[in-house]
């Protein structure tokens, strides 16, 4: 082709326009019958012809002659609106990129570019349904279509127009997550409610893939990380299961600081729900000894005597839990600032419940003398009698 051959930049412009010229030629050609064709008796015929010239004008412009975008959107929307669905494929991929490029560019209105579009997807679907042999081409062309006009046609299109496009897409993949969730989101940015069927019937399945995929990776991190499934399993109710998820996470772990955590945790759920109270005194100081400066556990410590005093005897050593429990309390907020107000909420609640002076000359104990609690606690307390 001489065209290809020449380095005159006059020349190829000399070239470009013989050749426009031509294909306007031919097109006025068959606008005006010049040339009769054996049955073709009508004026669609005819503007069907015309439609192709111009299809393979707006072609050559766009890919051979990389004409400006504007002339070739022109040609080619005008191909589209001639030849109908006498068109061939290759109008598509101009078509959809010298479309989007105008729109935003300002050169084209919404009412244009909605009418357009919703003409050339027209074309392009009666061709998929009726030429078997450029189906595969069509289709190719119309998805490469749509990808350029993709944002032109959230711009101009409302949700009746989406649900329509994407109800063939969601019918043939709705077995894809990736398809269900794109087309629910797509939907819904597009304005339609959420009380629409197609919306309603769209997020029943996602619902569906995003409850089986929060299981799974639920499952995944609750194998690697027991503590997870030890926390859930609480929450839940199931304390004993839970217990034996933070045993696991314990042995596993390495990091004192979460081994710590983890301790603290089952302590509470020994305490608080399985009536463990030595063994959740146990894993409590644990973590008080892998956590230097930490109050809680030895709140929860304090927690489990207060509770338990009431079976420890008779008013006198209930009352002597007391005192153990008060230690830990003020313990607490002796080495951790930061649970002050939760020690002193208790050591208020509780102060009133030390010995009574008279109670303990009667056993003949005095004020600072050093005594052994008794009951399941064991704890020597400094002896204080309540004011």
């Amino acid at each position: 082709m001489e065209y290809d051959k020449t380095t005159d930049p006059e020349l190829k412009k000399k070239y470009v326009d013989t050749i426009m010229m031509l294909y306007d030629a031919m097109a006025n050609c068959y606008a005006h019958k010049g040339i009769q064709l054996k049955g073709c008796n009508t004026d669609s015929c005819y503007n069907g012809k015309v439609g192709f010239v111009l299809g393979r004008k707006a072609y050559d412009m766009f890919y051979t002659y990389k004409m400006p975008y504007d002339q070739v959107y022109k040609t080619d929307k005008e191909a589209i609106e001639k030849a109908c669905k006498m068109c061939e494929y290759s109008v598509l991929i101009p078509f959809g990129y010298t479309l989007a490029d105008q729109y935003k560019k300002g050169k084209v209105s919404k009412e244009e570019a909605r009418e357009i579009i919703e003409k050339a997807q027209r074309i392009a679907e009666y061709n998929i349904k009726h030429d078997k042999n450029y189906k595969q081409y069509w289709e190719q062309s119309l998805k490469r279509m749509d990808l350029d006009l993709k944002d032109v046609e959230k711009e101009v299109f409302d949700c009746e127009f989406f649900k329509k496009k994407l109800r063939p897409l969601y019918d043939e993949k709705k077995d894809d997550s990736k398809t269900v969730k794109y087309v629910l989101v797509t939907l819904k940015q597009q304005g339609c409610p959420e009380d629409d069927p197609m919306v309603m019937e769209v997020d029943s399945t996602w619902k569906i893939y995003a409850e089986d995929y929060n299981r799974k990776l639920t499952d995944s991190l609750e194998k690697a990380n027991p503590a997870l499934a030890g926390n859930r399993l609480a929450k839940e109710g199931k304390y004993v299961e839970a217990s034996e998820k933070y045993k696991e996470a314990i042995n596993n772990e390495t990091d004192p600081e979460k081994k710590a955590q983890f301790l603290y945790a089952l302590a509470a759920i020994q305490f608080a729900h399985l009536n463990q109270y030595s063994k959740a005194r146990a894993n409590a100081l644990k973590a008080a000894k892998l956590k230097k400066g930490w109050g809680k556990p030895y709140i929860l410590i304090g927690d489990m005597y207060s509770k338990s005093a009431k079976s420890c005897g008779d008013a006198w050593n209930q009352r002597l839990a007391i005192l153990a429990a008060l230690d830990k309390y003020y313990h607490a907020k002796s080495i951790d600032p930061g649970v002050a107000d939760q020690a002193n909420k208790r050591i208020s609640k509780f102060s009133g419940s030390k010995p009574k002076q008279e109670d303990g000359f009667m056993r003949g104990y005095k004020e600072g003398q050093v005594i052994n609690t008794g009951c399941w606690i064991g704890e020597k307390v400094k002896l204080r009698f309540s004011k």
